[in-house]
């Protein structure tokens, strides 16, 4: 294996471990969001909680698209970041809302 191909394995790797950990910490929050909603039933907690949701899907859906359904990247990385941004506005919302 050349050094080229080695360096671009453990940049994948990586990768695949970062996305891992952003989805993992991502969910925590979503949750802990959720069960702040659950808990006081205020809408804007609701909709962080939903804002955090879609940040989190989108921040692991372009590798997530391209490694298992072969989407092309630029096509991922185009819907990881509607999601991302969806999800910031639905966030801004959530803080502006009372």
């Amino acid at each position: 294996m050349s050094p080229h191909q080695t360096a671009v394995t453990e940049v994948a790797l990586a990768l695949a471990v970062i996305k891992t950990l952003v989805l993992v910490v991502g969910g925590v929050i979503t949750y802990f969001a959720f069960q702040a909603y659950r808990r006081t039933r205020q809408r804007a907690l609701g909709y962080l909680a939903g804002g955090f949701g879609l940040v989190t899907l989108g921040l692991v859906l372009a590798g997530l698209l391209y490694e298992l359904l072969g989407v092309r990247l630029a096509i991922g990385i185009l819907l990881e970041s509607l999601l991302v941004l969806a999800g910031f506005l639905v966030i801004a919302y959530s803080l502006y809302a009372q």
